[in-house]
């Protein structure tokens, strides 16, 4: 269990009998501004429907609207959106209480913040002045009878001591919290005076606000406060990050684009670039990609930006692609497994998409040896056998990870078996244990191996696990994974340490000394393949 907005989150953990799952390759997680809905808090969204429901759906300032559903047209099947804002503020509900007034705010900000309240005292005793019920709906538009969402919160009570105090009570309520000091008086019933209408409600005031737009500090966010982009702390795992840009006209900053190549580097994620707005053509892209600042196997791009119908405008415009580009790597996966190679040539978007401009052979090529892949509406029938790139392509980088194949499939392979061997934490160090570790994760290796995720190459040639067999301290675990590398007789290593404190995941080389301590039966397959062994 543990802590988050709402009280407690409690997911359930895989143990040593149980199998390591295989985590998604596509869940993309959307940070900028929305129309409505909660802040600061990732919320998973299946369709663009949900994110109707949640965030408002499509709103001009709001690019990340645009993006999220470009991301569910183009095949996407799972996004995890955060509301980030700057300067909103929260409507107000006023609801009279004899001489003073009960003053509630919607617990998100915005003027599209639609809430109404019912106040009435049904199988409350007559002689019980504190207590009351309390009926709060959203409402899709003002003065509308569209309930979105409703809330019912029964025999609630002005009194301090009682077990049911409204203050505590609403503070597990979605929709509304409680401002300002509370009256002496219980509400006053809003049931209509003549009993038989029903009942009566009071609406919000219209004192919202939807704020500034977004800087660079708000995207950004913060890490102990777990705002902006940090605010994905809270979720579990994603695999590609989306920060639209916060106009048609505009870019990300790059101190945005920094922080969170860094942040998918922690996380095991990718970043997906979005091409300047000043790139125009192929020439552009290309003369301004020689000083580009960001390279880097956390991260991709694909050109040019997009044409598709923006259903607010009623015609045509040009988008940012990366919610199309999301979208379209998670049909990808659906059609084969991660490590089945995607060409070049499929990068094709969705009927009623199209590049803003066309990309000749020539300069696609060159776009690719620099780590900017291209989007297009039909198949190509050039230049056969190009992969994917990632903008580590052209870096000093290891040249498997300027393969964006290669590097999903790796992100894959470390994310699954770090989240599923994290009961270790609560098991008892040393030899038992490390053999539990080593049998789940071999498992995992070898259904990857007969699933042909590692080509034709033998199993003895495809993985290695190496578990710390010493006993160490309560709480506190150190393993070896390796899988092999592009070249033959090669592995790309990492080193998991699960601890009460939390996971860490760093790449490491399986030296002679390290492999000696750990599990010194292993040296055989090690001077059988003679792998070259540099420190770490």
């Amino acid at each position: 269990m543990t802590p988050s907005t709402l009280g407690l989150r409690v997911q359930e953990e895989r143990g040593p009998d149980q199998t390591i799952a295989r985590l998604s390759t596509a869940r993309t997680a959307f940070v900028g501004r929305t129309l409505r809905g909660p802040v600061n808090r990732p919320v998973a969204v299946r369709s663009f429907a949900e994110f109707q429901h949640a965030f408002g759906g499509l709103w001009q300032p709001s690019r990340l609207s645009y993006a999220v559903e470009q991301f569910f047209d183009n095949g996407g099947g799972e996004a995890l959106i955060v509301r980030v804002v700057n300067g909103a503020r929260a409507p107000t509900l006023t609801l009279r209480a004899g001489a003073g007034a009960l003053t509630l705010w919607a617990a998100s900000p915005g003027t599209r913040e639609f809430l109404r309240a019912s106040v009435d005292y049904d199988n409350i005793p007559a002689g019980d002045v504190a207590r009351f019920n309390l009926t709060v709906q959203r409402l899709r538009m003002q003065g509308g009878n569209h309930v979105e969402d409703q809330e019912i919160f029964p025999q609630v009570s002005m009194s301090r001591d009682h077990e049911r105090h409204i203050a505590q009570v609403l503070a597990q309520s979605e929709l509304v919290r409680l401002r300002g000091d509370l009256p002496t008086e219980r509400p006053d019933s809003t049931v209509h005076a003549a009993g038989s209408a029903g009942a009566g409600y009071v609406s919000s005031n219209s004192d919202g606000d939807d704020g500034a737009p977004l800087t660079d500090y708000d995207v950004i966010g913060s890490k102990i406060e777990r705002t902006g982009l940090f605010a994905l702390e809270e979720c579990d795992h994603f695999n590609l990050l989306c920060i639209p840009p916060p106009s048609r006209t505009e870019d990300v900053g790059l101190p945005v684009l920094l922080v969170a190549e860094r942040y998918c580097k922690e996380r095991g994620a990718l970043l997906i670039v979005d091409p300047p707005y000043a790139w125009h053509t192929a020439d552009d892209a290309l003369l301004a990609l020689r000083d580009f600042p960001l390279q880097s196997e956390n991260a991709l791009m694909y050109f040019p930006r997009v044409l598709a119908h923006d259903k607010l405008r009623g015609h045509f415009e040009s988008f940012a692609p990366c919610g199309a580009v999301a979208g379209m790597l998670a049909r990808s996966d659906e059609a084969r497994p991660i490590w089945g190679e995607m060409r070049i040539d499929e990068s094709v978007l969705r009927p009623g998409f199209r590049p803003v401009c066309l990309v000749p052979e020539d300069r696609r090529a060159r776009l690719l040896r620099r780590g900017v892949n291209t989007l297009q509406a039909v198949r190509s029938v050039g230049r056969p056998g190009a992969k994917p790139r990632t903008l580590a392509a052209g870096s000093a980088g290891t040249q498997d990870w300027q393969n964006l194949a290669s590097r999903r499939l790796a992100l894959f392979i470390v994310n699954s078996i770090e989240r599923g061997t994290r009961w270790v934490i609560a098991a008892e160090p040393g030899p038992e244990t490390a053999h539990l570790v080593t049998a789940q994760v071999r498992a995992f290796f070898e259904e990857l191996h007969e699933a042909g995720a590692f080509g034709s190459r033998r199993r003895e040639e495809s993985f290695y696990v190496v578990c710390d067999r010493r006993r160490g301290a309560p709480g506190e675990f150190h393993f070896l994974i390796g899988f092999a590398a592009v070249r033959p007789m090669e592995f790309h290593g990492y080193r998991i340490a699960h601890s009460a404190s939390g996971t860490k995941v760093q790449p490491a080389s399986l030296t002679r000394a390290t492999l000696a301590e750990f599990c010194p039966e292993e040296l055989d397959w090690v001077d059988k393949l003679a792998i070259q062994l540099e420190p770490p």
